[in-house]
């Protein structure tokens, strides 16, 4: 790739991604875009080359980047992208407006999104991933959202255009969010900080907070039966499979199964993305073995391994 738009934001060729994502881990982009502002981000996608691939890359929360980095071109969002307003019982959010900072102005305003308070990363992740929390999600409050679409055109999308299911959403293919539009009830704001500084205790007592960590591993298995019978089907908890398969606290290089909470995937300090990767894989082996269910990454892993080179012969 060699000719590429001038914005007015930054870009960074042969950026390494590592020191941005959660996990640490991850070689570069070819290109980190920081755009100054939606207008910027416009342009630049307007002008950038069809076949360049875009990736849009929020605060790193829930990311595996491979260890040979990623081609094309990384988008993260910054400050031009975090304004939060409150108007009526509608809450607009820019896409890197921090999830816990969303429900901390909602519950100022005394509006009710204090699910989001614990979902680690910023509301465009949230809102790719359908993220829930003590069984709220965003499909539950998403009014809209607005997007800059892979040719740049800015244009608004109605919640029941991403048919937003379990960690999942369909969004046009190299479409960025920019925006989130929630509708909330209304609360009084000292109980909804009451909620949300009991939601804190609960996940810092549970989950393994102070490691390096990009929140639950794999997905809760749902819709499975023991007996085969229609009153039988239930929703399964990863950890709980993780940690009947023995794999709780398993490890793989620098990483490691949480002993805390073992559907958490976590950094120890010097773990490669192979490590992490790897090692998820090989609790999805044993779990598919020990229970016959075959477990579903929650962590988007994206970009390429490191490619080994086989040594010359004499």
């Amino acid at each position: 790739m060699t000719d590429f738009p001038t914005p007015r934001g930054t870009l960074t060729p042969n950026r390494p991604l590592a020191d941005i994502t959660w996990l640490r881990v991850g070689g570069p982009a070819d290109l980190l875009f920081q755009p100054a502002d939606p207008a910027d981000l416009a342009a630049f996608l307007a002008a950038l080359a069809p076949d360049v691939a875009v990736f849009a890359m929020g605060v790193g929360s829930n990311l595996i980047v491979r260890d040979g980095g990623i081609r094309g071109v990384v988008i993260r969002l910054g400050r031009g992208f975090n304004t939060i307003t409150v108007k009526g019982d509608l809450i607009t959010a820019g896409a890197a407006a921090l999830d816990a900072h969303v429900a901390r102005r909602a519950a100022e305003a005394g509006r009710d999104l204090t699910f989001l308070r614990t979902i680690p990363g910023a509301i465009g992740g949230a809102v790719r991933m359908n993220a829930g929390c003590y069984g709220r999600y965003v499909a539950d409050h998403l009014v809209s959202v607005r997007v800059v679409l892979r040719s740049g055109e800015v244009t608004d999308l109605g919640a029941g255009a991403l048919n937003l299911g379990y960690r999942h959403s369909d969004l046009p293919k190299g479409a960025v969010i920019i925006a989130a539009t929630f509708r909330a009830a209304p609360g009084d704001p000292a109980a909804l900080a009451s909620v949300m500084a009991d939601q804190v205790a609960r996940r810092d007592a549970t989950q393994p907070t102070r490691d390096r960590s990009a929140g639950s591993t794999f997905r809760n298995p749902a819709g499975y039966s023991s007996t085969g019978r229609a009153d039988d089907v239930h929703d399964l908890k990863a950890w709980k499979l993780i940690t009947e398969a023995g794999m709780k606290g398993a490890r793989r290089g620098g990483a490691q199964m949480s002993e805390m909470h073992a559907n958490f995937l976590i950094n120890t300090g010097t773990a490669t993305a192979a490590d992490l990767e790897g090692l998820g894989e090989e609790v999805r082996k044993r779990v598919l073995q020990q229970a016959g269910i075959a477990l579903e990454w929650e962590i988007m892993r994206v970009g390429e391994p490191i490619t080994q080179t086989a040594p010359a012969e004499d």
